[in-house]
């Protein structure tokens, strides 16, 4: 798990999936293997015997072979009253690496992760906006450093780089205080492509809040029935629709684009977008007098005076209140998360006032949803790009741990 959350694998119910016993199915009953000790943190054989339904001498030897692949380590016996003392297997911290990079409007940011999502380290860099070409000289020189980082052993264990970022960039332009024509290079560029040809590494590429929805699936603790609606508040708010489990990205990719949906105010409809993004609040910010800068900075601690705030957080939190009610009439979603770049306390001060204007909708036929904190925090987006590559390579789609044993 991510190095700067408090959660722990322990919080977690066990969780089952289903397993084959044929031949030729030894990769998928690996990552089937490989993803409930993540989700978990740790279990012996017997017990992942029980959740998959496969046979112990199967278990036996997908895991002497995981064991011997360097991407499973044992832990301290367990001894029990009776047998053989349990012997619970964990992921191997130096397993594998994996780099996740956010293209943010504001900001660029590279981490690296171990195996076990611990963050190795990271590099950051502020702009007023990104351009293709400083994001490839960023990435490279990030990998470069990042990479050094690691002992000489494990540098051939990087397994890919993932990027979350805005699509259609060059549509925000003028929100962000652009020319009009300042983001229009990333219509013809694929950065994807082009970092993969320089990095040498597998590149996948996901939308920016879709990403960071991801991030609750992998490293955090999503809400249980596999269903929910997800808004991450970052310099434009944006989000995920999470169905049977899994991120459902729709046709072209941009499925849950809920900053572009419609919602009333004052002087009449307009986007969501409009009304909850922190560029907003840079707006109510500049325009008192103030600078800025410091949200982008850093999410833990922002000298913002209240009255500012205050306005901000009405705004954002009835325009994510008539969100949750329109996407409500469409899904019946149990649940809805909030999370964001912000300082803790204001995380939970929008949500409770989210709540509080939920409540003053008129909801007639629809079932309220339980609106909750997201437990992965700032670096969701930056998490999410980096679980990419992990999901590619070594995981199973989320739907197979649905079911409980």
């Amino acid at each position: 798990m991510p190095a700067d959350r408090d959660s722990t694998a322990d919080d977690m119910p066990m969780v089952s999936a289903r397993g084959s016993n044929q031949s030729g199915m030894r990769a998928h009953n690996e990552r089937v293997v490989l993803s409930l000790v993540r989700r978990h943190g740790a279990l012996p054989k017997a017990d992942i015997a029980r959740a998959t339904g496969l046979s112990a001498q199967t278990v036996s030897v997908i895991m002497r072979g995981l064991e011997a692949d360097g991407l499973l380590v044992k832990g301290t016996p367990v001894r029990g009253k009776v047998g053989q003392p349990s012997v619970p297997m964990s992921l191997a911290p130096d397993g594998a690496y994996f780099f996740g990079l956010k293209i943010g409007r504001r900001s660029l940011e590279l981490m690296l992760l171990d195996f076990r999502g611990t963050i190795v380290g990271r590099q950051r860099a502020t702009h007023r906006y990104p351009t293709p070409d400083a994001t490839i000289t960023f990435v490279e020189e990030g990998v470069t450093a990042l990479t050094g980082l690691l002992p000489p052993h494990a540098t051939d264990r990087v397994s890919g780089l993932g990027i979350a970022m805005p699509f259609r960039i060059w549509d925000w332009a003028r929100s962000i205080g652009a020319a009009p024509d300042a983001l229009d290079d990333w219509r013809h560029r694929d950065i994807r492509s082009e970092l993969a040809e320089r990095t040498g590494l597998p590149v996948f590429l996901q939308n920016d809040a879709t990403s960071a929805c991801g991030a609750e699936l992998v490293f955090g603790q999503a809400p249980s029935g596999g269903e929910f609606l997800y808004f991450y508040v970052g310099t434009f708010i944006g989000g995920g629709v999470v169905l049977n489990g899994n991120v459902f990205s729709g046709v072209t990719g941009n499925a849950g684009a809920l900053g572009s949906m419609p919602v009333p105010t004052a002087d009449g409809r307009r986007q969501l977008i409009d009304v909850a993004s922190l560029s907003c609040l840079e707006t109510l910010i500049e325009k008192d007098g103030g600078d800025a800068s410091d949200l982008w900075e850093d999410w833990r601690d922002w000298t913002v005076a209240d009255p500012l705030l205050a306005a901000w957080v009405d705004g954002a939190a009835a325009g994510i209140a008539h969100a949750i009610a329109a996407a409500s009439s469409i899904i019946d979603f149990p649940s809805v998360m909030i999370d964001g770049w912000m300082p803790v306390a204001l995380r939970a001060r929008l949500v409770e006032e989210t709540r509080a204007a939920l409540a003053r909708i008129n909801l007639a036929g629809l079932n309220p949803p339980a609106i909750v904190e997201g437990t992965v925090g700032a670096d969701a987006r930056t998490l999410g790009a980096a679980s990419l590559p992990l999901s590619e390579r070594y995981l199973v789609d989320t739907t197979a741990l649905l079911n409980y044993g």
